[in-house]
């Protein structure tokens, strides 16, 4: 869509849907509408149902954690208007204690992906019929998109064959675990591969 197009669609937006609309962006060929935490069911409903809009496919809802952040996290949603031929974005910030309402009244779709959220986020959704986890398992402990996860996790999980059933059990690294830098592929290396002289002369 031409950035004409998108501030067009922008403007009619934030003319229409004034009480709901904080402020629009647009990057990359696509617009971004941010929108008021409280507000998201009716400003759903009204791009679904208006005239104008029509953006009646639910693409996906995901979100970003900004751990520095007061308002944590953004829960992002995307929309597709077929008979427009348009996408939009949502945004809204969410404080870490607030909850989302759902929208799977709305879109029947956005119930799994609240679920995923719920389960990579640890964000809340109000009004959902059945949040639980969606991809990790019944067991698991915290939440692996947000920026504080540690990479090795809390636990780890096997089968055990004495008592016959899977067991949960504190992480155990069978090795000092290492944060790489990257800037050398050679770190820790006590010999000179071949071409790595070359650079040693440019550097005398």
């Amino acid at each position: 869509m031409s950035d004409t197009a998108l501030m067009e669609l922008a403007e009619q937006i934030k003319t229409t849907r004034p009480d709901c609309v904080l402020s629009t962006e647009t990057a990359f060929g696509e617009l971004t509408v941010h929108v008021a935490l409280a507000s998201i069911p009716a400003f759903v409903e009204y791009l679904r149902t208006d005239p104008s809009m029509q953006f009646t496919s639910l693409v996906d809802i995901t979100a970003i954690d900004h751990p520095a952040r007061d308002a944590r996290f953004d829960v992002v949603y995307h929309f597709l208007s077929m008979w427009q031929n348009q996408r939009i974005r949502l945004k809204a910030q969410v404080r870490e204690e607030e909850m989302v309402a759902s929208i799977s009244k709305i879109h029947p779709s956005a119930g799994w992906f609240e679920r995923e959220v719920f389960d990579m986020f640890g964000i809340l959704f109000s009004g959902h019929d059945d949040l639980r986890r969606i991809l990790t398992d019944y067991g698991f402990r915290g939440h692996p998109l947000r920026k504080d996860f540690p990479t090795t996790g809390y636990v780890e999980v096997r089968y055990d064959e004495a008592v016959k059933r899977v067991v949960y059990e504190p992480v155990s690294l069978v090795q000092e675990y290492r944060q790489f830098d990257f800037m050398s592929p050679w770190e820790g290396a006590e010999y000179i591969l071949p071409g790595d002289e070359k650079s040693a002369k440019d550097a005398g």
